[in-house]
């Protein structure tokens, strides 16, 4: 059975310019039990609310007028930022690989493509929750450590034609 998380105590900043998806995100998060969720319509206005919020989790668009949610991520993953530790699930229409890769540079930790299901939303959430990552810095990158590959060994020591490499 899967874990059923408590977020009644957790503060939400959702950053989206279309009000019709914040609707849609604030009634997904009430839906999981959440009770304290904030709001913002633009990047700009989003680190002005996190000062205001201390949000636990912040929830962003990526594309927004403005400052888009790449431009916002950058802002906040700095070492000296207050919430540059902040779990953020970035959300877009946009799933090219290039733009996935981007995500993982920005130092994001979870990515939603739209349209999104409550299902989808709430994993991303049990993962920021009950699995938590270390933070890296290193001279090009500061954000939440990679994941780890599963069956790494077997992926690297693994010959051709070796079951254990499928």
């Amino acid at each position: 059975m899967p874990v059923q998380l408590d977020l009644s105590s957790l503060t939400f900043l959702v950053v989206e310019d279309s009000a019709y998806m914040r609707t849609i995100l604030r009634t997904m998060l009430q839906g999981f039990g959440a009770r304290r969720i904030v709001e913002a319509e633009d990047g700009a206005s989003g680190l002005e609310a996190m000062d205001r919020a201390n949000p636990d989790i912040l929830i962003l668009d990526w594309v927004m007028p403005i400052l888009d949610g790449a431009d916002m991520v950058r802002m906040i993953r700095v070492p000296s930022n207050p919430f540059a530790y902040i779990p953020i699930i970035m959300v877009t229409g946009h799933t090219e690989r290039s733009r996935i890769i981007e995500a993982r540079r920005l130092g994001i930790h979870e990515l939603l493509c739209k349209p999104i299901s409550a299902k989808s939303l709430y994993q991303r959430i049990q993962s920021v929750v009950l699995a938590p990552r270390d933070f890296v810095k290193t001279p090009t990158y500061f954000g939440p450590a990679p994941r780890e590959i599963r069956n790494r060994q077997n992926i690297w020591q693994a010959k051709p034609g070796d079951k254990a490499a499928s």
